[in-house]
């Protein structure tokens, strides 16, 4: 089994925003040496927890500055752009890291519905137009044929190369997973979004409903899990806090920057609060290197996935690091030299 990273630029509390995307430029380079298979990186607007506003440009920076590690999005919000712009984004792309680059789609908008309209005023239908713009960007990124009766069927997308990123749906209920199957494309879950609910069902109608094509003869599907593992469990725990009051916040509709573990303490809970936190801590991958990847491995064999993605946030960017590569070790991943 794969295991790779989503690196969602997390912002932290008392830290200028900038900070978090150098960050992921560091912990790119060193996920590469990890032996992580990807490194995806996901797209949020006007957002004070997460600073990953432009996947596509941080993209670059990555690409550009590591030799074997895939790179890619997860993903790009399509209904915010045109196809034919996301299309010539990518076959950039593509020419930088010829063979390492993935395209993730999603249709969710990554914001709230005025930030939306922002991104696009001139916006008309929207994701009720996302099945057709994923055909458009296939299209245009691969080269194949657009339909006969297509406005735009004789447009190419440059810079035309060798080789085409790969495309992938992401989502978070049947719906992504019903499309992916029937473009016969590979289709990777956000278990992390609401702790796997669905996602099992979504997987299984995935794989129901899968049509095989060129691109992908075979259903692959993968999952993003948001996990943290230290040297002991009492380390562990400490960085979770900032994680589990995190998710107090969003349950509330409050998106806020990534307390510091200090910060948590010192705030004032109700019982209700410290019974919701228990229960997201019961759902949560947070340990060791060895109990974490054991407990991930149950879950990716009951699931039957064929690649697992960690997400991890955390206050200090060394405890972060730490934590990927000691799941680097207990996966057994082939690390390398930095």
């Amino acid at each position: 089994m794969r295991v790779s990273v989503l690196d969602q630029s997390p912002i932290k509390s008392g830290v200028l925003p900038a900070t978090s995307i150098r960050e992921t430029l560091d912990l790119a380079k060193q996920c590469e040496a990890l032996g992580y298979h990807r490194y995806w990186l996901s797209e949020h607007h006007n957002s004070p927890a997460l600073a990953g506003s432009a996947p596509e440009v941080l993209m670059a920076a990555i690409a550009a500055t590591t030799s074997r590690i895939r790179v890619g999005s997860a993903g790009i919000m399509l209904p915010h752009y045109s196809a034919y712009k996301v299309a010539e984004q990518f076959r950039t792309l593509e020419a930088i890291a010829p063979g390492r680059i993935d395209l993730g789609l999603g249709r969710a908008p990554g914001s709230d519905g005025r930030t939306a309209l922002a991104l696009n005023p001139n916006v008309t239908r929207g994701a009720d137009n996302f099945p057709a713009q994923v055909r458009d960007v296939w299209a245009w990124t691969s080269g194949a044929a657009l339909p006969a009766e297509h406005p735009f069927r004789d447009l190419e997308a440059n810079p035309v190369g060798d080789t085409a990123p790969a495309l992938w749906i992401l989502g978070s209920s049947n719906y992504g997973a019903e499309l992916a199957a029937w473009f016969g494309l590979p289709y990777c879950f956000a278990w992390f979004f609401s702790d796997g609910e669905g996602g099992a069902e979504a997987i299984a109608s995935y794989r129901k409903h899968f049509r095989p094509s060129a691109l992908c003869p075979e259903p692959h599907c993968a999952i993003v899990v948001w996990a943290l593992a230290a040297p002991s469990f009492e380390e562990a725990e400490y960085w979770y806090r900032s994680r589990g009051f995190y998710s107090l916040m969003r349950s509330r509709g409050h998106f806020v920057p990534l307390p510091t573990p200090e910060e948590v303490a010192a705030t004032s809970l109700t019982p209700a609060d410290l019974d919701r936190l228990a229960e997201f801590r019961k759902r949560s991958f947070v340990g060791t290197g060895p109990d974490v990847a054991a407990r991930l491995t149950r879950l990716a064999q009951s699931l039957g996935l064929n690649e697992l993605v960690i997400t991890t946030g955390t206050t200090s960017h060394q405890a972060r690091v730490n934590s990927y590569r000691l799941l680097s070790e207990a996966f057994g991943l082939p690390a390398q030299a930095a």
